[in-house]
């Protein structure tokens, strides 16, 4: 392995553990922001009013409690949306984090207003379930994005590191996988991998693609005919 392939190799690593780190830091502060979700949905007026149980929170400390739970949800939960829009004010190029940031951040600055005097609703509950709803689903789609890094790399091991790519009519030259381009002509020999997905320009034979699809019989393939890269010709 030369020192590209172990810079590429340290790459995808730091990637992959960057992907690792973000997701079990969704995770985490998921659980936690749940946790803090319930007092500040017992406490909140709205739902006792709804549910009948206002006698329970008639106490003069229950809207500063909720004020506490909320900043903390806040202050905890929100924290990596504030990061990326940050990021994303920094590049000029507002997205979804943005508008998450916004969301939560006029829910609770509204709120804290009403408790010190302002006239109007209290938010607090919609802004901790909205936390709560966000941080779940990041928390889902870093899983994802890893479990996908995973399968694309165990893909690329089924792959040859080098292919025989045709040089005029008879001649052929070994290349590294990475050096190949959209329209070369590759020589696929009988119990080799095939390098790339493509299209067969000349000859016929079957193919064995259970390891990429799970097809156990042989493919026939002919002129015209596509294949895929990691399959045995």
């Amino acid at each position: 392995m030369n020192n590209n392939d172990h810079q590429d190799h340290a790459d995808h690593d730091d990637h992959g553990n960057h992907h690792e780190h973000m997701m079990n830091d969704f995770k985490e502060r998921f659980w936690w922001s749940l946790a803090l979700t319930v007092p500040i949905l017992f406490l909140s007026p709205l739902i006792a009013e709804t549910l009948g149980y206002q006698s329970l929170i008639d106490f003069s400390a229950s809207t500063w409690l909720l004020l506490v739970f909320s900043t903390a949800i806040f202050i905890y939960g929100g924290k990596p949306f504030f990061a990326h829009a940050k990021a994303e004010l920094k590049d000029k190029s507002p997205g979804m984090m943005m508008l998450i940031t916004l969301a939560i951040s006029v829910a609770y600055f509204y709120s804290s207003a009403v408790i010190f005097g302002l006239e109007g609703k209290l938010f607090f509950w919609e802004l901790a379930t909205l936390i709560d709803i966000m941080l779940l689903g990041h928390w889902l789609e870093m899983r994802s994005v890893i479990g996908a890094g995973k399968a694309l790399q165990e893909l690329s091991k089924l792959l040859p590191d080098t292919a025989h790519k045709l040089i005029g009519k008879n001649k052929t030259e070994d290349v590294k996988i990475s050096a190949l381009q959209v329209g070369d002509q590759l020589l696929i020999k009988p119990g080799e991998k095939i390098p790339a997905d493509g299209q067969v320009v000349d000859g016929k034979s079957k193919v064995n693609e259970a390891m990429v699809t799970g097809e156990s019989q042989l493919v026939s393939k002919t002129k015209g005919s596509q294949v895929i890269g990691g399959s045995i010709n």
